[in-house]
């Protein structure tokens, strides 16, 4: 993909190494470095046109063939009058009839070029190559992600080429003023990362500081894609709440891009990473804003105590088991009614163990074998184990609630993140009773509290507290009343709709 004209450039260019007039050295050190006779997908095409010696070096099976024979073409009809005087100028303006061509003097940029997959044009006595973008990359279609279904509501999502997401996204933003600014990371992959927002609502303070964290990166290659951006950006790797809020879905990336946030999009990667985003960025869901507000905040809160209720319930219910002292006569029924033969909290455990390996387990098996062996797993082995005494019927009640609300948490990394809370909430009230739980979930919020995304307080609006925009998180707001954009992100332009003229 090429830098538009309106971008800036975000790294800085380093020492290279000049193309030389004779086409022979060009060949024998563009040959070496991309090893051609070595690599069976790399081809240099020599050719002769109007007396001239061509070069044509590309990736095989990244070119489409149609583009490259139509060039071929025309450069056929060049003339030896016609290659004296500035002869890649005049193959720029009238023979090349492409319409992404550029030119580059240095060997290092042909290099990245062709090994990005587009076509470089070698001349005899010029010191200028031609780069012909006829790249045609290995693609899927958009369609759902599947972990942001909703009922109603576009089907598109985001695919692993990085100019596929981006129109996918001018698609939704028809503004002028949207930047799409492309860098390249990676010693070894040259991984293209854009850097996406709107110039006049995007705070200009936020859009330099991810520049800054990019242009740092000092790596040999990114196979893993935005992760492994997320990690060098914002540099808390033993955090496991997460920093940053992917989506896979064009309208949730709009959405945000207007409320001034900056997108980070990875070649080579579905997901595109929003930034900054606090906690609650992550419990919002599309289907909120694809149905009425009342439905819409009725669904949240809906998602809400499912998330509670993974965190808290488990510990909760296991203080309550070993202090029954504190439980109310009112709640005597939630048990147990039996002591199980190992103690509560390594039933937790094990149940919790055996819960994410069925888990990985259903994520590597092929989906027709899925539904036997979550069959098997749910029927069998837990009616087994509870009747061998190993489980008592309650820990598989509450374990169950507390694994439908981690499903029922829109981000994946978030009910991960909570999960583990939920471990150490159990293992506090199992060694220190209720002072345990209570020291636990305030050590919780304190750290929910201390973390930033980018600078950005992760509990906002709770912590610091703004109430306007705390309404808006525990309530679906009508979007006929949402006239002013977040001030979490220090929008320029903070009104979202324009006043009425007169």
């Amino acid at each position: 993909m090429q830098q538009t004209s309106n971008s800036k450039p975000i790294q800085s260019s380093q020492q290279k190494t000049p193309l030389a007039r004779e086409i022979e050295i060009n060949k024998q050190v563009l040959n070496s470095a991309v090893g051609i006779g070595i690599s069976f997908d790399t081809v240099m095409r020599e050719m002769t046109f109007g007396g001239k010696s061509f070069a044509l070096l590309y990736l095989n099976g990244f070119v489409k063939d149609i583009i490259m024979v139509q060039v071929l073409k025309e450069l056929s009809r060049l003339k030896p009058e016609e290659t004296t005087i500035d002869l890649v100028q005049k193959l720029l303006e009238t023979y090349v009839v492409h319409i992404q061509v550029s030119t580059k003097e240095t060997v290092e940029d042909c290099i990245d070029q062709v090994l990005s997959g587009q076509l470089v044009l070698l001349v005899d006595g010029e010191t200028k190559a031609l780069v012909i973008d006829a790249r045609t990359y290995p693609a899927r279609n958009p369609e759902e992600p599947d972990t942001e279904r909703v009922v109603r509501g576009s089907r598109d999502g985001f695919t692993e080429t990085l100019l596929t997401n981006v129109n996918l996204t001018r698609r939704r933003i028809r503004d002028p003023r949207l930047r799409m600014e492309i860098v390249t990371v990676g010693k070894r992959s040259k991984t293209d990362i854009c850097v996406a927002y709107i110039e006049d609502v995007a705070d200009p303070g936020l859009v330099t500081s991810v520049k800054s964290h990019l242009n740092q990166i000092k790596v040999d290659g990114l196979p893993m894609g935005e992760k492994a951006v997320e990690e060098f950006i914002n540099r808390k790797s033993w955090n496991p709440f997460p920093l940053a809020r992917y989506t896979e879905r064009p309208d949730v990336a709009s959405t945000h891009l207007l409320e001034g946030h900056v997108l980070v999009f990875v070649d080579t990667s579905p997901s595109v990473m929003i930034t900054p985003t606090t906690y609650f960025h992550h419990v919002q869901h599309a289907e909120e804003f694809r149905q009425t507000p009342v439905i819409g905040g009725y669904l949240r809160w809906i998602r809400f105590l499912g998330i509670i209720a993974s965190l808290v319930l488990l510990p909760l219910w296991m203080m309550y088991v070993m202090q029954p002292d504190l439980l109310p006569e009112s709640l005597s029924f939630i048990g147990p009614r039996e002591a199980g033969k190992i103690d509560v909290f390594w039933q937790f455990i094990f149940a919790e163990i055996g819960i994410d390996l069925m888990r990985m387990a259903a994520v590597h098996t092929p989906s027709p074998l899925a539904t036997a062996m979550g069959l098997i797993a749910a029927v069998l082995i837990s009616e087994i184990a509870m009747k061998v005494g190993l489980f008592i019927p309650e820990v598989i009640l509450y374990l169950a609630v507390a694994a439908i609300g981690n499903f029922a948490t829109p981000s994946y990394e978030l009910s991960l993140a909570n999960k583990l809370a939920r471990l150490s909430l159990l293992l506090l009230t199992y060694l220190f009773k209720a002072p345990g739980l209570v020291v636990g979930l305030t050590l919780w919020i304190i750290i929910l509290a201390y973390t930033r995304s980018l600078n950005t307080p992760y509990l906002w609006p709770f912590i610091p507290f703004n109430f306007p925009a705390l309404v808006q998180v525990l309530f679906r707001t009508p979007l006929p009343f949402m006239k002013r954009r977040p001030s979490l992100v220090h929008p320029q332009d903070s009104t979202r709709r324009p006043q009425p003229e007169g």
